[in-house]
């Protein structure tokens, strides 16, 4: 691996998978995941304590996070890193690029070449486009370019349909381009590795003049979905293995009527040839669920 995995593993260990890695056509992937429930209500305060310490990495570069841990100014870190957010009332999608953020490193492996929020003082257009950037590698001389879209709907139909309208977006706006903008924006990444051998292939794969005919690159796409599912007080009083067993079914029937919407898109002529992996987790409560652990992390 190139870059350096923040996110470990243990990162899923907040969620039941109900789908993993279920084929979508043309070899997309396709993944939902439940927060564990307790008490017959999703485990939220798990999932901020995790999504608390996934910010400093998230919201800073590598280059700062190690900086300020170096220099043992970890009261810096925190608050450099919360202060990137902003307000709870106006940040309508910053938890869906955070959850993004850690799945693709948790569960794709797919380490973070830059997030949106490190580009808060950039000008920059190209990359603005994607939610986060990050890269897979797939064997020794194959890897990809993954570009990050996240969207918080109610809605699932409609949170899908606004996700492949962005990407259309992304790709209309050249992400060839966006990876030579991304080794402009982060100066630092080619240093963040650990050998020069690595800084090599980073620097053949992020430029395009660069690039040489032992790497094969291709972009995909990373996509994050959260939707809301309403819960009753009469589902509420259900046995705990029941609610759970219910739970998972109703989300599982609700994602599995939105597949061939997916799949649809997909077939599109324009997002032919790139892979898709897509993540899905419901909430109770979206609206206030968002407003809430933004809050607790700002």
């Amino acid at each position: 691996m190139l870059l350096r995995q923040d996110i470990n593993d243990d990162f899923l260990n907040l969620f039941t998978k109900i789908v993993e890695n279920e084929p979508l056509d043309n070899d997309n992937k396709l993944n939902l995941f439940v927060l564990k429930i307790s008490n017959n209500s999703f485990n939220l305060g798990d999932l901020t304590e995790e999504l608390e310490n996934a910010l400093l990495t998230y919201a800073l570069s590598r280059h700062t996070y190690n900086e300020l841990v170096d220099q043992k100014k970890l009261g810096n870190l925190a608050s450099k890193a919360r202060e990137k957010l902003r307000n709870a009332k106006s940040n309508e999608g910053e938890l869906g690029e955070l959850l993004l953020y850690c799945l693709l490193e948790s569960h794709l492996h797919a380490p973070k070449l830059l997030t949106k929020l490190e580009l808060k003082t950039a000008s920059n257009d190209y990359v603005k486009g994607a939610d986060g950037v990050h890269l897979l590698q797939i064997d020794k001389s194959s890897y990809q370019i993954v570009f990050g879209e996240s969207k918080l709907n109610s809605d699932l139909h409609k949170g899908i349909k606004d996700a492949f309208d962005s990407i259309k977006t992304m790709m209309d706006n050249d992400l060839r381009k966006m990876r030579y903008e991304i080794s402009l924006v982060n100066s630092n990444i080619l240093k963040e590795v650990v050998t020069e051998e690595s800084a090599e292939i980073l620097k053949k794969l992020l430029i395009p003049t660069e690039n040489d005919d032992n790497l094969n690159i291709d972009n995909s796409f990373g996509v994050f979905l959260g939707f809301d599912i309403e819960i009753s007080d009469d589902e509420r009083k259900m046995n705990h293995s029941q609610f759970r067993e219910h739970i998972n079914d109703r989300v599982k029937t609700a994602v599995n009527n939105q597949i061939p919407t997916i799949n649809k898109f997909l077939n599109e002529s324009n997002f032919l040839g790139y892979d898709f992996y897509f993540y899905i987790i419901p909430f109770s409560e979206l609206e206030r669920v968002r407003k809430d652990i933004i809050s607790q992390l700002k």
